[in-house]
Protein backbone atom coordinates (compact mmCIF):
# COMPACT_ATOMS: atom_id res chain seq x y z
CA UNK A 1 0.00 0.00 0.00
CA UNK A 2 0.97 3.37 -0.81
CA UNK A 3 0.20 6.22 1.03
CA UNK A 4 1.46 9.61 2.51
CA UNK A 5 -0.28 11.09 5.25
CA UNK A 6 0.39 13.09 8.59
CA UNK A 7 -0.57 11.39 11.97
CA UNK A 8 -0.31 13.24 15.42
CA UNK A 9 1.77 11.44 17.60
CA UNK A 10 1.11 12.14 21.41
CA UNK A 11 3.10 12.15 24.00
CA UNK A 12 4.87 9.76 26.28
CA UNK A 13 6.12 7.09 23.18
CA UNK A 14 8.64 7.14 20.85
CA UNK A 15 8.21 7.87 17.21
CA UNK A 16 9.48 4.29 16.47
CA UNK A 17 6.75 2.96 18.54
CA UNK A 18 3.86 5.01 17.26
CA UNK A 19 4.67 4.27 14.30
CA UNK A 20 4.90 0.31 15.19
CA UNK A 21 1.04 0.79 15.63
CA UNK A 22 0.35 2.82 12.72
CA UNK A 23 1.55 -0.30 11.28
CA UNK A 24 -0.73 -2.42 12.73
CA UNK A 25 -3.45 -0.47 11.84
CA UNK A 26 -2.83 0.02 7.75
CA UNK A 27 -2.11 -3.49 7.99
CA UNK A 28 1.42 -2.95 6.87
CA UNK A 29 5.05 -3.89 6.91
CA UNK A 30 6.88 -0.80 5.28
CA UNK A 31 6.54 2.12 6.15
CA UNK A 32 8.55 4.99 7.54
CA UNK A 33 8.40 8.82 9.04
CA UNK A 34 10.41 12.37 8.55
CA UNK A 35 11.32 14.22 11.15
CA UNK A 36 11.71 12.47 14.59
CA UNK A 37 10.25 13.43 17.71
CA UNK A 38 11.23 12.81 20.95
CA UNK A 39 8.84 10.96 23.50
CA UNK A 40 8.17 13.56 25.23
CA UNK A 41 7.28 15.63 21.88
CA UNK A 42 4.38 15.73 20.46
CA UNK A 43 2.29 16.70 17.01
CA UNK A 44 2.85 16.28 13.19
CA UNK A 45 4.66 13.57 12.09
CA UNK A 46 4.72 12.96 8.28
CA UNK A 47 4.12 8.98 7.53
CA UNK A 48 5.19 7.22 4.29
CA UNK A 49 4.38 3.57 3.24
CA UNK A 50 4.98 1.24 0.56
CA UNK A 51 7.46 3.14 -2.22
CA UNK A 52 6.53 6.40 -0.59
CA UNK A 53 9.25 5.94 2.39
CA UNK A 54 11.49 7.12 -0.89
CA UNK A 55 10.17 10.04 -1.19
CA UNK A 56 10.69 12.21 1.88
CA UNK A 57 13.38 14.14 0.38
CA UNK A 58 11.61 15.39 -1.88
CA UNK A 59 8.70 16.71 0.18
CA UNK A 60 8.37 20.39 1.46
CA UNK A 61 9.01 19.84 4.76
CA UNK A 62 10.37 23.51 5.81
CA UNK A 63 10.14 25.43 7.78
CA UNK A 64 8.82 23.72 10.97
CA UNK A 65 6.41 25.17 13.36
CA UNK A 66 6.76 24.36 16.61
CA UNK A 67 4.41 25.92 20.03
CA UNK A 68 6.37 25.02 23.45
CA UNK A 69 6.05 26.24 26.84
CA UNK A 70 9.09 26.89 29.05
CA UNK A 71 9.50 26.27 32.62
CA UNK A 72 11.61 29.07 33.97
CA UNK A 73 14.20 28.56 36.40
CA UNK A 74 13.44 24.52 36.09
CA UNK A 75 17.11 22.89 36.05
CA UNK A 76 17.19 19.57 33.84
CA UNK A 77 19.87 18.04 31.53
CA UNK A 78 17.40 16.98 29.55
CA UNK A 79 16.05 20.57 29.23
CA UNK A 80 12.54 19.32 29.68
CA UNK A 81 10.52 17.46 32.26
CA UNK A 82 11.87 14.29 32.12
CA UNK A 83 14.95 14.89 34.37
CA UNK A 84 14.21 17.85 36.68
CA UNK A 85 16.62 18.58 39.27
CA UNK A 86 15.63 22.07 41.13
CA UNK A 87 13.49 24.42 40.60
CA UNK A 88 14.35 28.25 41.54
CA UNK A 89 11.79 30.63 42.14
CA UNK A 90 12.41 33.70 40.25
CA UNK A 91 10.74 37.04 40.14
CA UNK A 92 8.47 37.87 37.86
CA UNK A 93 9.21 39.48 34.62
CA UNK A 94 7.73 42.49 32.74
CA UNK A 95 5.74 41.09 29.64
CA UNK A 96 7.68 43.01 26.92
CA UNK A 97 11.01 41.33 28.47
CA UNK A 98 9.58 38.21 27.94
CA UNK A 99 8.71 39.27 24.32
CA UNK A 100 11.86 40.41 23.54
CA UNK A 101 13.78 37.99 24.59
CA UNK A 102 11.87 35.88 22.49
CA UNK A 103 12.26 38.11 19.18
CA UNK A 104 16.15 37.90 19.89
CA UNK A 105 16.13 34.21 18.45
CA UNK A 106 15.09 35.44 15.09
CA UNK A 107 17.56 35.04 12.33
CA UNK A 108 20.66 32.85 12.31
CA UNK A 109 21.22 31.39 15.57
CA UNK A 110 24.41 29.17 16.36
CA UNK A 111 24.22 26.90 19.55
CA UNK A 112 24.70 23.92 21.63
CA UNK A 113 22.69 21.20 20.91
CA UNK A 114 21.01 19.19 24.05
CA UNK A 115 23.39 16.50 25.22
CA UNK A 116 19.56 14.54 25.41
CA UNK A 117 19.36 14.34 21.67
CA UNK A 118 19.92 11.73 18.52
CA UNK A 119 22.85 13.05 17.21
CA UNK A 120 25.70 10.43 16.53
CA UNK A 121 28.98 10.84 18.56
CA UNK A 122 30.92 7.87 16.53
CA UNK A 123 27.55 5.64 15.93
CA UNK A 124 26.27 6.22 19.21
CA UNK A 125 23.07 8.39 19.90
CA UNK A 126 24.27 11.74 22.52
CA UNK A 127 20.69 10.38 24.28
CA UNK A 128 22.39 7.00 24.95
CA UNK A 129 26.15 8.39 25.74
CA UNK A 130 23.78 11.04 28.23
CA UNK A 131 21.93 8.18 30.13
CA UNK A 132 25.07 6.53 30.34
CA UNK A 133 26.83 9.00 32.61
CA UNK A 134 29.65 9.41 29.39
CA UNK A 135 31.00 12.65 29.39
CA UNK A 136 31.11 14.04 25.76
CA UNK A 137 31.14 17.57 23.75
CA UNK A 138 28.69 18.02 21.08
CA UNK A 139 29.65 20.87 18.38
CA UNK A 140 27.56 23.93 18.07
CA UNK A 141 24.78 24.01 14.69
CA UNK A 142 23.10 26.52 13.30
CA UNK A 143 19.76 27.52 12.71
CA UNK A 144 17.12 29.92 11.25
CA UNK A 145 14.70 31.03 12.88
CA UNK A 146 12.08 32.62 10.53
CA UNK A 147 9.28 33.67 13.10
CA UNK A 148 8.69 33.77 16.79
CA UNK A 149 5.53 34.94 18.89
CA UNK A 150 4.64 34.95 22.28
CA UNK A 151 1.48 32.88 23.15
CA UNK A 152 1.13 33.72 26.73
CA UNK A 153 3.04 34.07 29.86
CA UNK A 154 1.72 33.25 32.67
CA UNK A 155 5.45 33.31 35.72
CA UNK A 156 6.97 31.24 35.30
CA UNK A 157 5.77 29.57 32.51
CA UNK A 158 6.32 30.88 29.06
CA UNK A 159 4.57 29.92 25.81
CA UNK A 160 6.01 30.59 22.65
CA UNK A 161 5.50 29.41 18.83
CA UNK A 162 8.38 29.26 16.57
CA UNK A 163 9.30 28.98 13.02
CA UNK A 164 12.45 27.45 12.11
CA UNK A 165 14.66 25.47 9.71
CA UNK A 166 14.76 21.83 9.48
CA UNK A 167 16.97 19.97 12.52
CA UNK A 168 16.45 23.08 14.93
CA UNK A 169 16.54 21.84 18.73
CA UNK A 170 13.50 23.77 20.29
CA UNK A 171 14.75 23.04 23.51
CA UNK A 172 17.87 24.64 23.22
CA UNK A 173 15.90 28.02 22.12
CA UNK A 174 13.68 27.87 25.17
CA UNK A 175 17.59 27.57 27.34
CA UNK A 176 18.48 30.36 25.35
CA UNK A 177 14.90 32.12 26.06
CA UNK A 178 15.75 31.89 29.55
CA UNK A 179 19.90 32.89 29.22
CA UNK A 180 18.80 36.33 27.60
CA UNK A 181 16.05 36.86 30.45
CA UNK A 182 19.20 36.16 33.18
CA UNK A 183 17.69 33.06 34.23
CA UNK A 184 20.51 30.50 34.53
CA UNK A 185 18.10 27.35 34.31
CA UNK A 186 15.01 26.71 32.00
CA UNK A 187 13.25 23.64 31.14
CA UNK A 188 10.44 22.65 28.66
CA UNK A 189 7.19 21.65 30.42
CA UNK A 190 5.29 21.04 26.91
CA UNK A 191 6.34 21.06 23.16
CA UNK A 192 4.24 20.39 19.89
CA UNK A 193 5.18 20.22 16.06
CA UNK A 194 2.11 22.48 14.68
CA UNK A 195 3.90 21.48 11.39
CA UNK A 196 6.21 20.55 8.64
CA UNK A 197 6.36 22.88 5.90
CA UNK A 198 2.78 22.48 3.85
CA UNK A 199 1.93 19.90 6.46
CA UNK A 200 -0.34 19.86 9.17
CA UNK A 201 -2.19 17.06 10.94
CA UNK A 202 -5.82 16.43 9.26
CA UNK A 203 -7.17 13.31 10.12
CA UNK A 204 -4.69 11.35 8.62
CA UNK A 205 -6.27 12.10 5.18
CA UNK A 206 -4.49 10.51 2.42
CA UNK A 207 -2.34 13.12 0.49
CA UNK A 208 -1.75 13.88 -3.26
CA UNK A 209 1.46 12.97 -3.77
CA UNK A 210 1.78 14.97 -6.95
CA UNK A 211 1.03 17.86 -4.94
CA UNK A 212 3.14 17.39 -2.26
CA UNK A 213 6.71 17.26 -3.99
CA UNK A 214 8.61 20.56 -3.43
CA UNK A 215 10.95 19.65 -7.41
CA UNK A 216 9.02 20.75 -10.24
CA UNK A 217 6.75 18.88 -12.80
CA UNK A 218 8.80 17.92 -16.10
CA UNK A 219 7.74 16.99 -19.35
CA UNK A 220 8.81 14.18 -21.23
CA UNK A 221 7.69 14.35 -25.24
CA UNK A 222 9.45 11.13 -26.12
CA UNK A 223 8.08 7.75 -26.48
CA UNK A 224 5.62 6.78 -23.32
CA UNK A 225 7.01 3.11 -23.06
CA UNK A 226 10.46 4.84 -22.33
CA UNK A 227 9.12 6.23 -19.03
CA UNK A 228 6.99 3.09 -18.27
CA UNK A 229 9.74 0.46 -18.89
CA UNK A 230 12.82 2.87 -17.35
CA UNK A 231 14.19 3.24 -20.64
CA UNK A 232 17.18 5.80 -21.14
CA UNK A 233 15.74 9.21 -21.15
CA UNK A 234 17.00 11.70 -23.79
CA UNK A 235 17.48 15.35 -22.57
CA UNK A 236 16.21 16.53 -26.13
CA UNK A 237 12.77 15.24 -25.14
CA UNK A 238 12.75 17.00 -21.97
CA UNK A 239 10.93 20.33 -21.48
CA UNK A 240 12.48 21.62 -19.03
CA UNK A 241 16.90 20.91 -19.55
CA UNK A 242 18.39 22.82 -16.71
CA UNK A 243 19.83 20.68 -14.18
CA UNK A 244 18.12 19.33 -10.98
CA UNK A 245 15.39 17.06 -9.67
CA UNK A 246 12.01 17.07 -11.56
CA UNK A 247 9.08 14.83 -11.46
CA UNK A 248 7.40 12.89 -14.17
CA UNK A 249 3.79 11.75 -14.59
CA UNK A 250 2.63 8.33 -16.39
CA UNK A 251 -0.75 8.63 -15.33
CA UNK A 252 -0.72 5.78 -12.76
CA UNK A 253 2.77 6.50 -11.66
CA UNK A 254 5.29 8.93 -11.41
CA UNK A 255 9.29 8.81 -11.92
CA UNK A 256 11.80 10.96 -10.24
CA UNK A 257 15.01 12.03 -12.80
CA UNK A 258 17.87 13.95 -12.13
CA UNK A 259 19.27 15.94 -14.99
CA UNK A 260 23.30 17.01 -14.69
CA UNK A 261 25.66 18.11 -17.10
CA UNK A 262 23.47 17.33 -19.92
CA UNK A 263 23.07 13.54 -19.06
CA UNK A 264 19.30 12.40 -17.03
CA UNK A 265 19.62 9.93 -14.73
CA UNK A 266 16.06 8.04 -12.98
CA UNK A 267 16.57 9.00 -8.90
CA UNK A 268 13.24 6.82 -8.42
CA UNK A 269 12.44 4.78 -11.32
CA UNK A 270 8.47 4.25 -11.21
CA UNK A 271 5.86 5.24 -7.93
CA UNK A 272 2.71 3.76 -8.03
CA UNK A 273 -0.10 6.71 -7.14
Amino acid sequence: MNRLFVAYKPTGISSNLFLSKLKRRYKTKKAGFSGTLDPFAKGVLLIGMGSYTKLFRFLNKTPKIYRATLWLGAKSDSLDTEMIEHVEILKEFNEDEVQSAIKSLEGSLEYEPPIFSAKQINGQRAYDLARAGVEFTLNKIKSTVYETKLIHYSHPFVTFEATVSEGTYIRSLGAIIASRLGVEYGSLSALERLSEGEFSYNGERALDIKKSLKIRENFYHGERDNLKYGRVLALDDLEIKEDGYYWLDNGSFISIINIQNAEVNYELGRIEC
